[in-house]
């Protein structure tokens, strides 16, 4: 199928945006209403737009009719209390599906690798309409962690990470890319994730952001990765032999978002 997609993303499918001052913001954040969800380790969400303007999260094509990430309905309640975020949200004047703040307890490297997954933003989404990617705001200041994305779920030597300090900005191909937050802590971690349409509204606004690919990931000694990739493979063999006793077949964590 053909989709209009980013050139921004084309090569390298995530971009850096210019930093954002998030000092300058109350943390509108804290006074969201959240849902249990869990997606990348131990997680709840906050909606500001939804299948049908309610406080939940599930993807569209599980409500009726069923439709792609497009066409969030803001839900007022919750745009109430987070104007400045949902402005944020808006600002590329790029359609908007699913909007909202996750909130990320601490978790390890290697909880981190067991839960990479692919998004499916594009499911039902209409042949030649725009290709939707996921903006990744960090809301938190969590200098330490690190958006962790690979090309080949258990090729460690594709993999990416872009720390996320306070105000850092990426909007990435997630149902491109492997990906999950690796959130050291210790306090929670806070992110407003919004599903986009590619276009030229959203071409825009990553040039405005002066948009870049050029990253250096935060070194990791490879013993480290090493003893991760083991832990992972241990804990996928050990959810295959369970399932198999329950003549399941392992398709590994059921994961929708980071």
């Amino acid at each position: 199928m053909s989709y209009i997609k980013s050139a921004a993303l084309e090569e390298t499918g995530f971009v850096i945006l210019d930093r954002y001052d998030q000092a300058q913001d109350p943390k509108e954040w804290l006074d969201l209403e959240y849902v249990d969800w869990k997606s990348s380790g131990d997680t709840q969400f906050a909606p500001l737009a939804s299948a049908n303007g309610e406080i939940e999260v599930n993807g569209f094509w599980n409500h009726q009719p069923p439709r792609t990430d497009k066409d969030g309905v803001w839900i007022e309640s919750q745009v109430a209390k987070a104007p400045r975020l949902t402005a944020r949200a808006q600002e590329p004047g790029a359609n908007v599906g699913r909007c909202r703040v996750i909130e990320l307890k601490p978790n390890s490297y290697e909880e981190t690798l067991y839960n990479l997954h692919q998004d499916d933003n594009n499911r039902l989404n209409p042949d030649g309409s725009g290709w939707i990617v996921r903006g990744f705001f960090n809301l938190s200041d969590d200098a330490d962690s690190c958006l962790v994305l690979r090309e080949e779920r258990f090729d460690p030597d594709t993999e990416i990470r872009i720390p996320l300090p306070a105000g850092a900005q990426v909007i990435v191909d997630t149902q491109r890319f492997w990906h999950a937050v690796w959130h050291p802590g210790p306090e929670n971690r806070y992110c407003l994730i919004t599903s986009w349409e590619s276009g030229p509204e959203l071409d825009a606004f990553i040039a405005k952001h002066h948009g870049t690919t050029e990253h250096t990931s935060p070194p990791l000694d490879p013993a480290v990765i090493a003893h991760a990739q083991a832990d992972v493979q241990r804990r996928f063999a050990e959810r295959a032999a369970a399932l198999a006793e329950r003549g399941s077949a392992d398709e590994g964590p059921e994961m929708s978002d980071v």
